[in-house]
């Protein structure tokens, strides 16, 4: 005799997830469900919903990693469950950390001997690593304002206006004045002159950029050095400079070797890098070293033992994955000099032919340096007609991602599209992706311009008056109705014309 069991509503054992009830409810949205379902069913339902995200490999929008190596992903995923602070139970893990910050540490021309340790800590972004190097000088400018019998209560912070929003937090979240140095067409970094002469004696820091997120282009950090080393001698002043490279940190040691930006300038006494960005990592590290240990006040440094040992630590942050630490040693020792040159290389040459073949439409104006960041930024010559913003709309069609924003103060009115060349971003890509623009721009270029549109969806209308001077009239919203069903269907009748399937 055969014997057999009725599977009940919950065995999915069964059943594909798609013959089960759990397709025929919607995801829970703001409260936790009362039932539990299966693993199946929850993996498949939620990997669905993600396919909606835009391709991480076609987001030019991001500076951040998309792609690695297999080998670095198994390393990754066999350290995802470590938490990196228990150091005393993974003492391999922070050692590889402390061997990351000794070598960037190097690559940045800090003044140390070949077995003497960096000063410098891990961080999950270079937004964190900004808020411990200001900390930092904010302690330090206290404490000397201190001891000379002088207020605390107005510190301030000099950059320029294209600085990242993380030193805006910083400044109102630790209440610093922010200064800042406003840009102009055509000039869209920090200008050195103008911002030595903003300095004050309550001034904590100058921070300059070393790839400006909005054209990639380094300040000119040694002109500054240069020009507050003159101040700080007619002043008696010893204001500092903070270096944000989160972008350019591993680029310009080997791209651009002789470019004095890094420790090697006196003035400069903390640098902060982003792993995640060209330091070739995931999303999730971030790195600031000092130059001496002086120049990170003891007090900001808590000792704890409830893990183990003693373990020193200066973090906003306490748990963090080790993941992301273990995958920046890899990248560092499995590249080396030879590879993170060859990569930064590649970069820059299909940022070239990127650039050239946007030249070559004459359609746009290139707003990005040489020399920086490996990106385009690049504007419409004419926008009379179609904007920026609708060039980065039409190109999702085509799956890539590409950002359109204004400029900072005293340079809004400029609006740029930016394409950032990252390491998985190979020359057929770019060569593909001018040829989208270029089918975007031609597709726009049959639209009904911006103008017109304005004027059909507007509210005026102009018609002659018995003296026949022109006057402004309001339209009715049944004109506005009837001009846009009239605008559309002429467009619709005539794409059928010339679009024809033979």
């Amino acid at each position: 005799m055969v014997l057999s069991h009725a599977a009940s509503e919950s065995d999915v054992s069964v059943h594909s997830t798609f013959a089960s009830r759990y397709v025929r409810t919607s995801l829970p949205r703001f409260k936790m469900p009362e039932n539990s379902i299966p693993k199946e069913a929850a993996y498949q339902i939620i990997n669905d919903e993600l396919m909606l995200d835009g391709n991480p490999r076609l987001n030019l929008a991001s500076f951040v990693t998309t792609w690695m190596e297999p080998e670095c992903d198994k390393l990754i995923m066999s350290s995802i469950n470590k938490n990196y602070v228990d150091m005393d139970e993974y003492p391999v893990t922070t050692e590889l950390q402390n061997r990351c910050v000794n070598m960037i540490a190097h690559l940045f021309n800090a003044p140390l001997g070949e077995t003497e340790t960096a000063v410098g800590v891990g961080t999950v972004g270079s937004s964190e690593a900004i808020m411990l190097a200001g900390l930092a000088f904010k302690r330090k400018w206290q404490n000397k304002r201190k001891a000379e019998g002088k207020p605390v209560d107005k510190p301030n912070i000099v950059t320029g206006a294209n600085v990242q929003v993380c030193w805006e937090k910083f400044a109102r979240y630790f209440e610093v004045e922010l200064k800042e140095v406003k840009l102009s067409e055509g000039y869209y970094v920090m200008n050195p002159e103008k911002a030595v002469e903003m300095v004050d004696e309550n001034t904590i820091c100058v921070a300059a950029i070393l790839g400006s997120t909005l054209n990639g282009e380094f300040e000119d950090v040694k002109l500054l050095n240069d020009l507050l080393v003159e101040k700080n001698k007619e002043t008696g002043w010893d204001t500092p400079i903070h270096v944000d490279a989160a972008s350019g940190g591993f680029i310009a040691p080997f791209l651009y070797p002789e470019l004095e930006w890094d420790f090697r300038l006196p003035l400069v006494k903390s640098i902060n890098v982003s792993g995640h960005k060209y330091g070739l990592v995931y999303a999730g590290i971030g790195w600031v070293i000092w130059r001496t240990k002086e120049d990170l006040p003891e007090e900001l440094i808590f000792h704890i033992n409830y893990l183990g040992a003693d373990q020193p630590t200066f973090t906003l942050n306490f748990s963090k994955g080790s993941s992301q630490v273990i995958a920046q040693y890899y990248q560092l020792i499995r590249l080396g000099h030879e590879g993170y040159k060859n990569v930064m290389e590649n970069c820059r040459e299909n940022m070239i032919v990127l650039r050239e073949g946007l030249e070559k439409t004459g359609r746009f104006k290139i707003v990005s340096k040489d020399e920086g960041v490996p990106l385009v930024a690049f504007s419409l010559k004419d926008n009379s007609c179609h904007t920026e913003f609708e060039v980065s709309d039409m190109l999702r069609r085509y799956g890539w991602i590409v950002p359109a924003y204004t400029m900072p103060p005293n340079a809004q009115h400029i609006t740029v599209l930016r394409v950032v060349i990252r390491e998985d971003f190979s020359r057929t890509l770019a060569e593909r992706l001018v040829n989208d623009i270029e089918k975007v721009m031609h597709e726009l270029d049959e639209l009904p311009s911006r103008v017109i549109h304005k004027i059909s969806l507007g509210e005026e209308k102009s018609e002659t008056n018995g003296d026949n001077l022109m006057v402004t009239v309001k339209k009715s919203d049944m004109e506005k109705q009837k001009e846009i069903i009239k605008g559309w269907k002429k467009f619709v009748s005539d794409r059928k014309k010339t679009n024809g399937i033979c």
